[in-house]
């Protein structure tokens, strides 16, 4: 089947998609909950979209499409509440973070849902170990060129949103050495990665799209997991990379970081997107990953070693006229203060070392997800 016409619809536009863990209060393990979960959230109107995902202790949450920043936040702050009150009743806990820090990933359930069955069969124990959870950004775009143009621009801003998202230090009970140790699980599906340098939507759809789709290995855009990829059903593009942070508050800030760089960027002040600015793409996502805010990244114009910190510190200040144009403003004063006092990565550390176990360190993220400490 062709791919579909790009949607074109309003610039700028933003949504947020936040897969979140479904914890059980007895031993704060991960629990089989989703099933429970979604048919108590059908029986009540829910402020935005509530989904299964693959596995039966995940659930993915949309919300409307902004423009705003306090219209967002006001949404997810309400979506964050009617979700804690559900747990509530199911005595379950609702948390952010990329991963959870000792859940084993052969106890997990697949969900009842026909494309988890058969990305489970064509997977294998990858399905299962993709119990990890991500922010999704969608960023509407006017046409395809332009969803492209804004795809390959943001390459070199990658791991700012890395790093600024970081909250999956602790994989399968240790910690990994990584702030963001999730993306090592995306990476291991074969379709992930960077998109194809390509800039003309017509020459993506027709010649690559329309040539994977033949060999059999794609069916549809769901295929691919890209870092970003396009999609055309919403006139978007969308960011994949991110953790799920552990507040509403930060997931709004970082799509509005999003939203602000997109403008700045179809002002087309910079050089133009070129293939040479993937020579150093996977060791700037690798540097982010690890080592999070203090990591070091080549700038792929100059190939000048940046601070990955003070690179994000230098972008947010360029950022401030767009954001204040756009409603911004507390979004990116938020990502300042987190670029000082460091990420969910961070603080999930300091909790394990506070609490001396793992399973204090998800209570924190379930109290700090309902915005209580």
């Amino acid at each position: 089947m062709p791919l579909e016409t790009f949607n074109g619809g309003t610039p700028l536009t933003m949504g947020v998609e936040l897969e979140l863990q479904l914890v059980s209060f007895s031993d704060y393990d991960l629990t089989a909950s989703s099933p429970d979960l979604l048919h108590l959230l059908a029986r009540k109107p829910f402020p935005g979209n509530v989904t299964p995902e693959i596995t039966e202790s995940m659930i993915e949450i949309n919300s409307d499409v902004h423009t705003k920043h306090s219209e967002l936040l006001a949404q997810l702050h309400e979506v964050r509440d009617t979700l804690v009150t559900a747990g509530e009743q199911l005595n379950i806990g609702i948390a952010g973070g990329g991963t959870h820090p000792f859940q084993k990933w052969v106890d997990r359930r697949i969900f009842e849902k026909p494309r988890f069955q058969q990305v489970s069969q064509l997977y294998g124990y990858l399905a299962k170990q993709f119990t990890v959870f991500g922010q999704h950004v969608h960023i509407g775009c006017a046409n395809g060129d332009d969803a492209l143009f804004l795809l390959h621009s943001l390459s070199r801003y990658l791991p700012h949103f890395i790093a600024l998202s970081a909250s999956s230090p602790f994989v399968q009970g240790g910690d990994t050495l990584f702030n963001s140790a999730r993306l090592n699980s995306v990476f291991a599906f074969p379709m992930s990665g960077r998109a194809p340098f390509l800039l003309s939507w017509d020459e993506f759809a027709h010649s690559y799209f329309a040539k994977m789709e033949h060999t059999g290995v794609i069916k549809s855009m769901k295929d691919f997991y890209w870092d970003i990829r396009p999609k055309p059903e919403y006139g978007t593009i969308e960011l994949r990379v991110c953790d799920t942070p552990l507040t509403v508050e930060r997931a709004a800030a970082l799509a509005c970081y999003l939203q602000a760089l997109c403008a700045y960027l179809l002002e087309r002040k910079e050089q133009p997107p070129a293939e040479d600015d993937y020579l150093v793409y996977n060791y700037n996502r690798f540097q982010a990953c690890r080592f999070g805010l203090d990591g070091t990244v080549v700038h792929p114009k100059t190939y000048e070693s940046l601070s990955l910190r003070e690179d994000i510190l230098t972008t947010l200040r360029k950022m401030d006229p767009y954001a204040e144009r756009l409603g911004g403003t507390a979004a990116l004063n938020h990502l300042m203060q987190v670029t000082h006092m460091g990420s969910d990565a961070q603080y999930l550390r300091d909790q394990f070392a506070t609490s001396g176990s793992v399973e204090g360190m998800v209570d924190a993220a379930v109290r700090r997800f309902r915005g209580r400490m």
